[in-house]
Formats: C-alpha cells, sequence, structure tokens
C-alpha cells in the first residue's frame, strides 16, 4: 500500500481511499500509539511544509488542530505528539529533498530518522526511557483494566479464571516490552493515511499509494530481521528487548510483504476468494499471519512477482 521503491505510479488508476481505509485499520491495531493524533500531526506538517492547492485542505487542518491541543496534558500527551511532529518532520523533509522517491522509502527513512533523534534525548536524559516505559505501562494497564471489567460483565457469575487472567497481564507486558515496534508500525500506517489525505485535499490527486500488491521495501531490511535474531538468542535484558523490537517491526513488515504477493497473485479479486480470506482471518489468524511472513521473507530472494512478470512478458 506504500509507493515502489522507484515511485513508479501504478499501471491502471484505481481508487485510492480504500487503501488510506485499509491502512487507517492497520494503524488502529495498536491501540497504544493513538492513530488519531499520529495522522493528525502528520497531515498538518504537511499543508504546512508542502504546496497547497485547494483551501479545503486548510479547513481540515483546522479541525485536527482541535483535536491534537484536546486531552488532558498528562501521561503520554506531550510524548505522542512529539514523536509525529518529529516523523511528519522528517517525511516533509525528505519530501522535498527525495522527490522522486516512493512513498515507503520515504516513511521508512522518517520514522528511523525520528527514532535516532529521540534515541539521542534518551542517551542525554537516561531518566527519559524510564518515564516513557511507566507512561506506557500506564496506559497498557488502563486498557487491561477495561478489557477485564468488559469481559466480566459477559460472565456469571462475574469472574474471570485465573488462566484468563494470567494469558491477559502476560499480552499487556508484551506489549509494554515492543512498544517501540508497534508505535513505528502504527507511525508508517498512519503516515501513509496522511499522504493520502493530503495529496487527496490539497493537489486533487487520489493515486498517492500504490495498492497492496505493488508494497515492497528495501530488501537489505532482511538483516535487521536477521541482527534480531541474533540479539534475542544472546540474550540479557537490554539485548532481548532490542531484538524482540527489531524483529516484531520487521515482521510486520514482511507479514504485509507476503500479503502483497498473495494478493499479486489474484487473491481477494472475487467474492467468494474474499469470503475465505476473512473466515481465515476471523479464526485462525495466527496461522495466516506465519504464513504471510513465510511468504514474505522468501520473497526477499526470490522476488516471485518479478519472475512472474519476467515469465508472462
Amino acid at each position: 500500500m506504500g509507493g515502489s521503491e522507484s515511485g513508479e505510479a501504478p499501471g491502471r488508476a484505481e481508487r485510492g481511499w480504500p487503501r488510506a481505509a485499509a491502512l487507517l485499520l492497520l494503524a488502529w491495531a495498536f491501540p497504544v500509539s493513538r492513530a488519531n493524533i499520529l495522522l493528525a500531526v502528520a497531515y498538518l506538517v504537511m499543508i504546512v511544509g508542502l504546496p497547497v492547492r485547494h483551501r479545503g485542505a486548510w479547513v481540515i487542518g483546522a479541525i485536527m488542530v482541535w483535536g491534537v491541543i484536546s486531552g488532558d496534558r498528562e501521561g503520554l500527551w506531550w510524548t505522542e505528539r512529539g514523536w509525529a511532529l518529529l516523523v511528519g518532520g522528517w517525511f516533509v523533509a525528505l519530501t522535498i529533498t527525495r522527490p522522486g522517491t516512493g512513498f515507503l522509502t520515504r516513511a521508512l527513512s522518517a520514522v528511523a530518522g525520528a527514532a535516532a533523534v529521540a534515541a539521542a534525548l534518551v542517551a542525554a536524559r537516561g531518566s527519559l526511557w524510564d518515564m516513557l516505559d511507566w507512561q506506557v505501562g500506564e496506559r497498557v494497564n488502563a486498557y487491561l483494566s477495561l478489557v477485564m471489567e468488559g469481559m466480566r460483565q459477559l460472565q456469571e457469575p462475574p469472574t474471570l479464571s485465573p488462566v484468563v487472567v494470567s494469558t491477559l497481564n502476560g499480552m499487556a507486558e508484551t506489549q509494554i516490552q515492543v512498544f517501540p515496534a508497534t508505535a513505528a508500525l502504527a507511525s508508517i500506517a498512519s503516515l501513509g493515511v496522511a499522504w493520502w489525505l493530503y495529496l487527496r485535499v490539497a493537489q486533487g490527486d487520489d493515486q498517492g499509494l500504490l495498492p497492496l500488491r505493488e508494497f515492497r521495501f528495501n530488501d537489505h531490511l532482511v538483516w535487521l530481521f536477521v541482527g534480531g535474531l541474533v540479539l534475542v538468542l544472546m540474550g540479557g535484558e537490554g539485548l532481548d528487548r532490542a531484538g524482540s523490537n527489531a524483529v516484531v517491526f520487521m515482521s510486520g513488515l514482511y507479514a504485509l510483504r507476503g500479503a502483497a504477493v498473495v494478493a499479486f497473485f489474484g487473491a481477494g479479486k472475487s467474492l467468494l476468494s474474499v469470503v475465505f480470506l476473512v473466515l481465515a482471518l476471523l479464526f485462525v489468524w495466527p496461522v495466516v499471519a506465519i504464513g504471510a511472513l513465510v511468504i514474505g521473507l522468501g520473497d526477499t530472494w526470490l522476488d516471485l512477482r518479478a519472475r512472474a512478470r519476467a515469465m508472462t512478458a
């Protein structure tokens, strides 16, 4: 759903809003990182730093400003807006200096640049990381309390088994540990929605995002995945967490790449295939996710889509 490495336009015009809607749903899949803030701040940075042809873009921007500045200014309020500003700023700077590159290349570079700045700030003030960890833990535990309370309301009597409580606590702890990776994935997805919205309302262009079947990224990023696995195997609290975040981040990208390969070969084009895909995601989504991850990793070396195009040329 991002731009290709070459930044070429798709072969035929298709409606762009379904791609943006899919990216928005993907961003919402990471509730700890609030996609609405990431989207709003990134869009505001775009209309300030890039050309605007239609006044309607400023109207939407004014509405988003209210959403950005509202809310209780505590916890992660400043942190998530500061992060979104870094990501949006890097993306706009790369769009100005490297306009010929595809969206995904700029989005990945923007997240990497924002992460470098954030790492420098943490290195300068080590207490920032402990504060961020605590704030993320507070938000995750608040979500966990809501989920557990909702599940209790559905039970009679309103109690949860120790196994369920232990599983939910384990999931919450995992979310806290891999928060940097999920925040990066949510940032890329939110950037995609903001970029499509900017081009649609400010430039009148509906083709800011390529179809899912064209999704790909630099093959050399596989070494980030491999390096993460090595760090996890080496163990140690700091190394294990860094490796886990690298693996989770790249697993998300490779799962999406695997889905792109499947879409390229025709999955989802017929109503029956769509029904089967939805049922698979509802009932066996871990199997589907692992399968997509394997296909995506394999595509790094096999480049299945290029082979298919060469065979049909």
